[in-house]
């Protein structure tokens, strides 16, 4: 599991990284607030860990920019104990909040617990089967006619995001904003790139897509059922326009 911590307390930083590195966690650490926000981006952490007295932007202000594209679990450590900033940070979008100074076993408690809590099931992540493509949303594995299909993590991750909505749209500033962040949410030219790649790998035909189908001006769009067979889901002909 990958943890995010951010906070402008090198001795805090460190005591956490040690601790909770030595009990198996994965950590990457940020400084300040912009730090923070882009550590996110970059790592996909499974949990944040984070202070509201920060530089350049504050807790409150890094929990509502990582609400903005961002499910992901948010434990504040704060050494603010007032009402007002708990609750102003749960407003946000924090999942819980603990003040400083702490006991380790209670962080750790409340670590487990956090995700333990908001863990998906089994449910949420189903195999997903188009045309001769078999995808497992839970082993994140890719095959095509049996044989592997090697994706990059960025390829998995639009590829996942448009199998989790299928039939509906998705725009293009969901898919940047979600996958690259929210400072990426005009840079079209990465999903006609990956796109491109996508379908060269998973479509029957890739000039002619009938599975992730372009809606101009829009976005994509997952068709299960194949282009053809879809009502409003954007022909093989729009697919082209944008690939």
């Amino acid at each position: 599991m990958t943890i995010l911590i951010a906070d402008d307390d090198p001795q805090i930083l460190r005591a956490l990284t040690v601790t909770l590195g030595a009990r198996g966690y994965v950590i990457h650490t940020a400084a300040d607030g912009r730090e923070a926000l882009d550590g996110v981006v970059a790592h996909h952490p499974d949990v944040v860990m984070l202070d509201l007295g920060m530089p350049r932007l504050d807790g409150v202000q890094v929990i509502e920019g990582i609400r903005g594209w961002s499910t992901v679990p948010i434990l504040v450590v704060s050494g603010r104990t007032d009402a007002a900033s708990t609750v102003q940070a749960l407003d946000a979008g924090a999942d819980d909040y603990v003040t400083k100074p702490f006991a380790m076993e209670e962080l750790l408690a409340r670590l487990r617990a956090l995700v333990r809590r908001l863990a998906p099931g089994d449910d949420d992540a189903p195999v997903v089967a188009f045309g001769d493509v078999r995808v497992d949303l839970s082993a994140t594995t890719v095959t095509r006619g049996g044989a592997p299909v090697r994706l990059t993590p960025t390829e998995w991750r639009v590829l996942e995001l448009l199998l989790q909505s299928p039939g509906r749209l998705v725009t293009r500033e969901t898919i940047l904003t979600r996958v690259w962040g929210p400072f990426h949410a005009k840079d079209t030219g990465y999903l006609r790139l990956y796109f491109a790649q996508l379908r060269k790998k998973l479509e029957p035909v890739p000039a002619e897509p009938r599975y992730l189908v372009t809606e101009l001006g829009m976005g994509y769009r997952f068709v299960p059922d194949g282009a053809d067979g879809a009502d409003g889901a954007g022909g093989p002909g729009e697919a082209r326009a944008e690939s």
